[in-house]
C-alpha cells in the first residue's frame, strides 16, 4: 500500500493505529498539525474520490456533521488513493432516541443532494434493473433466480426520485452520536439512488408505514445481497429477498 503518499499533507504527519470497520480500504488514525484525522487508503479512482470528497465538502457546508477532506499542502483533497479526514467525536447510537435522530440526519441529506450526479461507474437499484454491473455489482455472478428475486425488489421503487444515499446507514460504526449532534462517517458506498434504501434503520426508526418498510426492507436486503455477493452475509441477505 502506498502510506508514504501521507507525506503530501506536510512534514508533521504520522500515522498512529489502523482502525477496525473498514473492508475494502485500510483505515487508520494519523496526525496531521497535531491534529488527529483518519486516513483512508484504497484503490478507487480519481474520478470517485473528487465526487466523495466534493460531496462531504458540500455536505460540510450545508450543516450536516461528516468528515471533511483535509487538503495535501498542495491543496488537493486525495492523492493517490488517499484520502486524509477530519475526526469525528462519538459513539454508536444506543438508545431508540438515538437512531430517530440519525433517520432524520439521513433525510436532511436527501433533501440536500436530489438530482445530485451518480458516482462515476456505479448503478442505482432502477439501473440495475436492466444493467449487470456497476462497481461493486456483478449481477452475472449471482444465481438466476437469486437477481430475478433483487430485481423485482427494486422494481417497487423504480420511478421514485433519486438523491444521494449513504449506502451504509444501518450499521453502527458509521453513527456517531453525542449530546447535540449526529455524525455519518464512513461515505464509501454512498451513490445515488432512492432514499428509501437508507432508512431501514433499527426499531423503524425513520418511522414508515407497514407497506413503505416492506418495500424499503425487501430492496434494501436485495442491495446489500448483490453489492457483497458472494459472502456469508450476502447469502443472508438474499434469503430475506421474497421468491418471486
Amino acid at each position: 500500500m502506498r502510506w508514504e503518499t501521507l507525506k503530501r499533507w506536510g512534514a508533521d504527519v504520522a500515522r498512529v493505529e489502523p482502525l477496525t470497520g473498514g473492508v475494502a480500504n485500510d483505515v487508520w488514525s494519523v496526525r496531521v498539525d497535531g491534529r488527529l484525522a483518519v486516513g483512508r487508503l484504497g484503490s478507487r479512482s480519481d474520478a470517485d474520490l473528487a465526487w466523495e470528497t466534493e460531496l462531504l465538502r458540500y455536505l460540510d457546508r450545508a450543516g450536516l456533521t461528516v468528515p471533511v477532506p483535509i487538503p495535501t499542502t498542495d491543496g488537493r483533497l486525495f492523492a493517490d488513493g488517499l484520502v486524509v479526514m477530519t475526526y469525528v467525536e462519538g459513539g454508536p447510537p444506543e438508545t431508540e432516541d438515538d437512531w430517530r435522530r440519525a433517520a432524520g440526519e439521513l433525510r436532511k441529506l436527501h433533501q440536500l443532494t436530489r438530482g445530485w450526479p451518480q458516482r462515476p461507474g456505479w448503478r442505482s437499484s432502477a439501473d440495475l434493473l436492466h444493467a449487470e454491473t456497476g462497481t461493486k455489482v456483478d449481477l452475472g455472478a449471482m444465481p438466476p433466480e437469486g437477481v430475478a428475486r433483487c430485481r423485482a425488489a427494486w422494481a417497487r421503487l423504480a420511478g421514485r426520485e433519486t438523491c444521494v444515499v449513504h449506502g451504509d446507514s444501518n450499521n453502527l460504526g458509521n453513527v456517531r452520536v453525542t449530546a447535540d449532534r449526529v455524525a455519518l462517517i464512513d461515505w464509501d458506498e454512498a451513490h445515488v439512488d432512492v432514499p428509501e434504501l437508507d432508512l431501514v434503520l433499527p426499531g423503524n426508526a425513520a418511522d414508515l408505514d407497514d407497506g413503505a418498510y416492506d418495500v424499503a426492507a425487501q430492496a434494501s436486503a436485495a442491495w446489500e445481497a448483490a453489492v457483497c455477493w458472494d459472502d456469508a452475509y450476502a447469502v443472508k441477505r438474499l434469503a430475506e429477498v421474497r421468491p418471486v
